[in-house]
């Protein structure tokens, strides 16, 4: 990315919308809109009439976790991340320190065989790191229920440019859905929290339809904006037809958020074609790999490192999102999973076609 600039601190959305004045609800946000490097300045109230009949919007149903909890290493207070239950029954975590302020900060000297005692006799022991990236998530043989600790005694993530503890519900999207086996997001996926029941029904009376997938995020790296871990997916056939049915029409298919579009061009083959798929996807979308399916895209403020805008580039070309976060900035938008929007759509100008897979 070209965006070189940091974000200032006082720009990170500290609190939800809803909390910032009276008569408030979750899409009291501003969205910015994109087209190319044409960039125009809207509330999220008015996507209803920025969409058109014929579009469909891709939905992540993940709900969202309370997956932090606190736990204890010989007589060391810690607090644990739990970010994704592989097929063996281990889990993916990340151990981070209290920082006398309600939330934490990263922790060093992580290592094989190190026991974390959790809540209600649960225990975690780290076997491995889960990438050869690094040391920051390790793999956690559990003895006990580990989503059972998290119901009982977990929170939602909290990272320190927010102001307090919110509850569980601050963190679910309208469209999220409980998993049968109880597995979900460690972490928001935070571009459909603005999205109200009023504003769906709203889309849908203007012809906007919706396609539900599935991508269980895992934990984010907060410092280090590695690039994204494997994470579970599921693409139903219903979905995957109406997507091929709208990509074969004139409709456009927007992805809400990058978790669905990591989620729906994993499912989708060379041809552009999406098919029913589940499992693990340890796709990156980037510049070089292309699209083959979403034409645009809703998403948050991500900061200028992190891998989320390569995601973006890939949708948008590079110029597009420059010239969207200088407007940002310049706009005073507000950042991170409480913060205002972004509206990528396709630059329809008189030489636009369809994405190939490489670039506009």
């Amino acid at each position: 990315m070209t965006v070189t600039v940091r974000v200032p601190e006082e720009l990170s959305a500290r609190v939800p919308a809803e909390q910032r004045g009276p008569g408030l609800d979750r899409d009291a946000v501003r969205l910015l809109v994109s087209r190319g490097t044409e960039v125009t300045h809207h509330v999220f109230p008015e996507l209803p009439r920025l969409l058109r009949a014929g579009d469909l919007l891709v939905v992540n149903t993940s709900p969202t976790l309370a997956a932090a909890v606190d736990g204890r290493i010989g007589h060391a207070r810690v607090v644990v991340h739990v970010s994704t239950r592989g097929d063996d029954g281990r889990w993916a975590v990340e151990l981070r320190e209290p920082d006398g302020r309600g939330t934490t900060r990263a922790r060093a000297g992580t290592h094989a065989g190190t026991e974390v005692v959790l809540p209600g006799a649960g225990r975690l022991v780290l076997e491995e790191p889960l990438s050869p990236r690094g040391e920051r998530l390790w793999w956690a043989r559990p003895a006990g229920d580990v989503l059972a600790v998290l119901r009982a005694y977990g929170r939602p993530i909290r990272y320190s440019y927010t102001e307090r503890d919110q509850p569980l519900s601050a963190y679910q999207t309208v469209f999220a859905l409980p998993s049968p086996d109880g597995s979900g997001s460690a972490e928001m996926p935070s571009a459909a929290r603005p999205f109200t029941a009023r504003l769906v029904a709203e889309l849908v009376s203007r012809g906007v339809q919706f396609a539900p997938v599935t991508l269980h995020t895992g934990v984010a790296s907060a410092q280090a904006h590695e690039p994204p871990y494997p994470e579970r997916f599921a693409v139903p056939e219903a979905s995957a037809r109406l997507i091929n049915a709208v990509r074969a029409g004139d409709g456009r298919v927007l992805a809400v958020g990058t978790t669905a579009v990591r989620a729906v061009e994993s499912a989708a083959g060379p041809d552009g074609v999406v098919r029913a798929a589940s499992g693990w996807t340890d796709l990156v979308v980037t510049p070089e790999r292309g699209v083959r399916v979403v034409d645009g895209l809703l998403t948050g403020l991500h900061e200028p490192e992190a891998s989320h805008l390569l995601m973006l580039e890939a949708v948008a070309g590079r110029a597009g999102v420059d010239r969207a976060y200088e407007e940002a900035l310049r706009g005073l938008y507000l950042w991170h999973e409480f913060g205002d929007i972004h509206l990528i759509l396709p630059d329809e100008g008189p030489h636009t076609e369809r994405c190939d897979g490489n670039s506009w």
